[in-house]
């Protein structure tokens, strides 16, 4: 019985101290995954609103993106960029 009241809080804080570096890395993977969607909206946004229209298989991934940046948390000015692609003329194959 005394071995249990020695070991078992031991072994629980080095649960918890896992559980905390975990929670760590997930955040600092989700922060960088934002960042490179982020960085990947932006630069089709760029070219997209030069050219004045979309093709199809780029707005699709455009929208994936998108939902997946936000869901991570991500901010508006991605959602004012998004509004801006769907105005673009969406260019379909052989146009």
């Amino acid at each position: 019985m005394q071995t249990y009241t020695i070991v078992l809080p031991v072994l629980l804080g080095y649960i918890v101290w896992l559980l905390k570096n975990q929670k760590k890395d997930r955040d600092a993977n989700s922060k960088g995954t934002m960042l490179l969607l982020r960085t990947q909206l932006i630069e089709y946004h760029a070219k997209y609103m030069e050219l004045g229209d979309i093709p199809s298989y780029a707005y699709q991934n455009f929208c994936e993106m998108y939902d997946a940046y936000h869901a991570l948390g991500g901010n508006g000015m991605v959602t004012k960029m998004k509004q801006e692609i769907e105005e673009l003329h969406i260019k379909r194959k052989g146009e």
